[in-house]
């Protein structure tokens, strides 16, 4: 761990230390872990947790850092502006006819942790992602390159002392694993289920044993959550989760977990748009996973689903009004190994996914969109990695207007939509991750 410290002058937040004893602090390996957006997506509060249980982060400190994913990359596809890669949002403002090429900034962030006490931990992290960004236009539009507060939240709890934490503010619900063995691609399970909302969580750790439950705000949540009339102005929804991680050999462990949500993002009517209400009709969701760790080798399964039909993926318009409403669910596999190549005295790692997610009846043209991900990874050192992925999809299901209509038809006909079942994109992305 590298640090440095900087005289403060003021007074020192909530009165807990004085502007002589706080120093600000880089630890690069814990800013690459703690924005990883592959791995413990959900899981970073007790992530947070354990550095300081093990004196990684020192109290009455303030740890800074920043990371970035720079992304060059050629994506190909058999439709006209159909192109199904997930990583960025799919949209014909972004891309059109059937090849596309970038030298881009994926993703650039900040991250904030304030050691307060022995027991108490403030962290907040922001977020510049052009190509994931709700907001109109291309990526170099004004409105999709805005910095946001991605997480933020204020940690109480100290391991060594309780196995029982809480947090309050914005944060990743417990919900699933969401995690991927992929060194940069998300999982459709997490594009589908992977949630961000404000709410509160209480959380327990010992003895191999992990449950945590969150009070959600209620109506549209930042992802993957909705519940209620559309207003948030309630606690009106909750997620909760419990895994167990047992040790079956010297260098081998399985956790298993399952996991609920009582308002996932499927429960809107046609026509689907983002962050619209949902007329007091919650759709919970269910998850279950296992994570087999055992010496070079990481094998990974992730399974969720809705307990009811998805009403917006029913157009009541002909000729679209054929396909019924259905149930929304999300898999994963993947696998992933560490290299014995010690002589270059690096860690390499390579990967294969799978995931696929469901939307629509069968035959219908939302009906499904799978990802098939081939995976390389090269860490120079705990905060540098190098990567390279071969990409393929199928399908081409967007969540906005799934079902449709289609935004980009110039006659505004309702029996039309965006999604094309049998769209297939191919994609070369290298990259680099790095944080300070």
């Amino acid at each position: 761990m590298k640090s440095f410290s900087i005289l403060l002058v003021g007074v020192c937040t909530f009165g807990l230390c004085s502007a002589e004893d706080v120093a600000v602090k880089i630890d690069s390996a814990y800013t690459y872990r703690m924005l990883d957006h592959t791995s413990e997506v959900n899981r970073k509060q007790l992530l947070l947790l354990k550095m300081r249980e093990a004196g990684r982060l020192e109290n009455k400190q303030l740890y800074l850092g920043a990371g970035m994913n720079v992304i060059a990359d050629m994506q190909e596809s058999n439709t006209e502006a159909k192109f199904g890669y997930l990583m960025r949002h799919p949209t014909q403002n972004n891309q059109g006819g059937r090849s596309a090429s970038e030298l881009v900034i994926h993703d650039a962030k900040l991250q904030v942790t304030g050691t307060l006490a022995p027991w108490a931990t403030m962290y907040f992290q922001m977020l510049y992602d052009p190509q994931q960004s709700f907001g109109a236009g291309t990526i170099t539009s004004l409105g999709r390159n805005q910095v946001q507060l991605r997480r933020g939240y204020v940690l109480l709890g100290d391991l060594s002392k309780t196995p029982f934490y809480a947090s309050l503010g914005k944060m990743a619900t417990p919900f699933g694993l969401t995690d991927t063995v992929n060194p940069f691609t998300s999982s459709t399970v997490w594009h589908a289920f992977g949630g961000l909302a404000y709410g509160g969580q209480l959380g327990y750790s010992h003895g191999g044993l992990d449950l945590a439950v969150m009070g959600i705000q209620g109506g549209a949540q930042f992802r993957a959550a909705n519940s209620g009339d559309g207003i948030p102005d309630d606690v009106a929804n909750y997620a909760a989760s419990a895994a167990y991680t047992l040790p079956i050999a010297e260098d081998a462990a399985l956790r298993v977990a399952g996991s609920y949500v009582d308002g996932s993002a499927y429960c809107q009517g046609f026509p689907v748009t983002h962050f619209s209400g949902c007329d007091g009709f919650n759709n919970p969701a269910w998850d279950a996973y296992t994570v087999l760790n055992w010496g070079r080798l990481k094998v990974l399964a992730e399974y969720a689903e809705t307990t009811e039909e998805w009403p917006g993926t029913h157009n009541p318009n002909p000729p679209l009004d054929v396909f019924a409403a259905e149930k929304v669910s999300s898999f994963d596999i993947g696998v992933k190994y560490q290299l014995p190549v010690q002589a270059i005295g690096k860690d390499v790692g390579v990967s294969v996914d799978f995931s696929r997610f469901v939307a629509g009846a069968e035959g219908s043209p939302w009906e499904a969109q799978s990802q098939f991900v081939v995976g390389l990874e090269l860490f120079w050192n705990p905060n540098m990695q190098f990567f390279a992925e071969y990409i393929k999809t199928e399908g081409y299901v967007p969540l906005n207007f799934i079902s449709g209509p289609d935004p980009f038809d110039p006659s505004e006909n309702p029996g039309t939509t965006h999604s094309v079942s049998e769209a297939e994109s191919e994609v070369v992305v290298v990259g680099m991750r790095v944080s300070i």
